[in-house]
């Protein structure tokens, strides 16, 4: 968890409804009392972490590009951790609600 995540650096999100109503896909961890966003370094490791990802049936789901800027921003609206995850989901870096890299 050493290596450096500029703000700058694009991640992938998995989004619900994309489109008009689109929403982030966060995550609960019962067992901290967390609630996350899982953000992929590249699109083929979102791919693969969506399949393990609790999803509400009935909705599209899809994989999309966000500057991680822009996704700590709208974590912190709704009080979520921002968890950057690689190809097997092991957390590389931690975000706090409110921006701060942990």
């Amino acid at each position: 968890m050493t290596e450096a995540f500029p703000l700058s650096t694009w991640v992938y999100v998995l989004v619900k409804d994309p489109g008009a109503d689109e929403q982030l896909v966060g995550q609960h961890d019962p067992e901290n009392d967390i609630s996350f966003i899982p953000a992929f370094r590249n699109k083929e490791a979102g791919m693969q972490g969506i399949i393990h990802m609790v999803k509400e049936k009935g909705h599209k789901y899809e994989v999309q590009a966000v500057m991680l800027e822009e996704l700590l921003k709208d974590a912190s609206k709704g009080n979520f951790f921002v968890f950057v995850l690689d190809d097997e989901g092991v957390i590389e870096k931690k975000f706090a609600p409110d921006g701060r890299s942990l």
